[in-house]
């Protein structure tokens, strides 16, 4: 992973001191709030239902051991000892004090962590594969250029106030699973005839008020280009994207009021003045930045050796079984695995993590994965080279820290956002309504029998958990003061990207699961063989679903 230069500690330290310069002035009340919004914002730091809220940086999920533990010790000290993986890869503290913040960020920077950027109206963290690396799938490692973007827009003295938040995503596998048409610049890692790499470059997917699946504006762009094209993109929407209302000023707005093929004529003919920039990457940059993605000390093993030590557990252990099942991925260096482990047991706010699990998964990344772990897109911890034959131990240990639920890919590992319980913002409180669905399928046998299904929970419109693009996604709608949950179909974050469908008018937060189990009836009656819950939606459409749920009962 990368690690930092002189610079970069120099510039993190330097903005250390600037905000703990701002906060104490407007604790003072030397500055205003509406002044010390854009400065606190660009720090990482929200003001919530209840308390501030402090979003970490954690640039394309990756986390060492050593930084795993400064965050327990941060949410032990300064918290109430646990914190919050995001959809974005970032870590969330929801409790904090103002006056600690400075405090906080100045530990986040011994270990070269911080909090710019993750907020306001700039380029926010870059975001990746869990899989970055170790999938068989992939293409090329999309690490590297994700470091490229983020140094590159960090303090990018053009793009520090944009007309909106800006997101990018980047995936270097067959399979996405960094769901890269829904940001407002997608990067997909291609190969033209000649093998050279390059990218897809998609522009102005997004969920929230609007959502939109990204546009292709172009088929293949060298990986030179990379910075002097993003360049011309977020440089045509800067002078281009609307500033008089927030609710149309992302860039899916603009893409879609001139056209996509307007705004990529726009964008090709900026992009031809910054070509000959120092903006070019040059192949001494792009091998500096894959310095820092190396390989680890893989031992070399054969395969089938290591697991054959953990078929005999298996056949015997149902619960270990079931964690192989679901838990654990295939990777591309024989003998070793990548493992995740669930934040989504019954009773937890999804993506929650106690200071005690931090420094436990610290000490199982050093022992079984090179002491490295990442947080996933969907809101869990990622072990990703754990040698096959290790398995059963690294299970019996997740077991005694409660980290070991074998629901990875099934209807209770969901997405789900803070919603009301934390975030001023929110329309509804989105924890409730997850925990009830989880106790009502608690049923892992059947579970496993449905297969994959992505449900995803957002408390408002704003989509912090996706709603549109699970395959069932639930939203908290505020009706004269009640809460009550809309239901969608259909979504997708893959290749196969798709928007829900609305399947009717909302429900009560006590109706939410007894119409999910109708949701899984009308599936499993309609379903082929080994068909998935995504697959039947598409073949029989919305209407036998809408049917059953709103059938009227005698």
């Amino acid at each position: 992973m990368y690690v930092y230069d002189e610079h970069d500690h120099s510039i993190i330290a330097d903005r250390v001191e600037q905000f703990r310069f701002q906060t104490a002035r407007f604790l003072e009340g030397k500055l205003k709030p509406e002044e010390f919004l854009p400065l606190r914002l660009q720090n990482g730091l929200y003001v919530q239902r209840l308390a501030p809220m402090l979003r970490i940086a954690v640039p394309y999920g990756m986390l060492s051991a050593l930084q795993l533990r400064k965050l327990a010790f941060i949410s032990r000290r300064y918290d109430k000892g646990y914190c919050h993986a995001t959809t974005r890869q970032n870590i969330q503290l929801n409790w904090p004090q103002l006056e600690d913040v400075p405090d906080i960020l100045a530990e986040l920077a011994e270990v070269e962590m911080h909090a710019v950027q993750t907020s306001g109206n700039c380029i926010r963290n870059t975001t990746s594969d869990q899989f970055a690396g170790v999938a068989p799938d992939e293409i090329e490692d999309p690490r590297p250029y994700c470091e490229i973007i983020r140094q590159w827009s960090t303090f990018h003295p053009e793009f520090a106030f944009l007309p909106r938040k800006f997101k990018i995503a980047v995936s270097g596998a067959q399979a996405d699973r960094a769901a890269i048409q829904f940001h407002d610049i997608g990067l997909q890692i291609v190969k033209n005839a000649g093998g050279a790499i390059g990218f897809r470059v998609y522009v102005g997917g997004g969920l929230g008020r609007t959502p939109v699946i990204g546009t292709v504006i172009r088929d293949f762009l060298p990986e030179q280009d990379l910075l002097t094209y993003l360049e011309a993109i977020v440089r045509i929407y800067n002078l281009n994207g609307r500033r008089d209302n927030k609710y149309k000023a992302r860039i899916k707005i603009l893409v879609r009021a001139m056209g996509a093929e307007a705004f990529t004529q726009l964008v090709e003919q900026e992009w031809l003045q910054l070509r000959d920039t120092q903006t070019l990457l040059t192949d001494k940059e792009i091998k500096r930045a894959k310095s820092f993605f190396t390989a680890p000390a893989y031992t070399k093993f054969d395969d089938l050796e290591q697991l054959a030590p953990i078929h005999g557990v298996r056949s015997n252990n149902k619960a270990f079984s079931n964690w192989l099942d679901h838990n654990v991925q295939a990777h591309k260096i024989p003998g070793y695995r990548a493992v995740t482990l669930s934040l989504k047991p019954t009773g937890v706010a999804p993506g929650d993590i106690t200071d005690t699990q931090l420094e436990t998964i610290a000490d199982l990344a050093d022992t079984f994965s090179f002491g490295e772990v990442r947080v996933s897109h969907n809101q869990n911890i990622v072990l990703a080279d754990v040698p096959a034959a290790e398995l059963f131990t690294l299970w019996e240990k997740l077991v005694a820290a409660e980290l070991a639920t074998a629901n990875i890919g099934t209807l209770n590992d969901m997405i789900c956002c803070p919603g009301g319980d934390f975030c001023s913002l929110a329309n509804a409180k989105s924890i409730p309504v997850a925990d009830a669905i989880q106790r009502e399928f608690d049923d892992l046998d059947y579970l496993y029998d449905l297969g994959n299904i992505d449900v995803n929970i957002s408390g408002c419109m704003n989509a912090c958990g996706h709603h549109h693009i699970g395959h069932i996604g639930i939203l908290g709608v505020d009706k004269k003061g009640e809460e009550f949950f809309q239901i969608q179909l259909g979504g997708n974050s893959s290749n196969k990207a798709a928007l829900g469908d609305v399947l009717g008018p909302a429900f009560g937060s006590d109706d939410v699961p007894q119409v999910i189990r109708k949701i899984l009836d009308v599936y499993v009656q309609h379903r082929e063989e080994t068909e998935l819950f995504i697959d039947t939606f598409n073949r029989i459409g919305i209407t036998p679903f809408k049917e059953k749920v709103y059938a009227k009962t005698h």
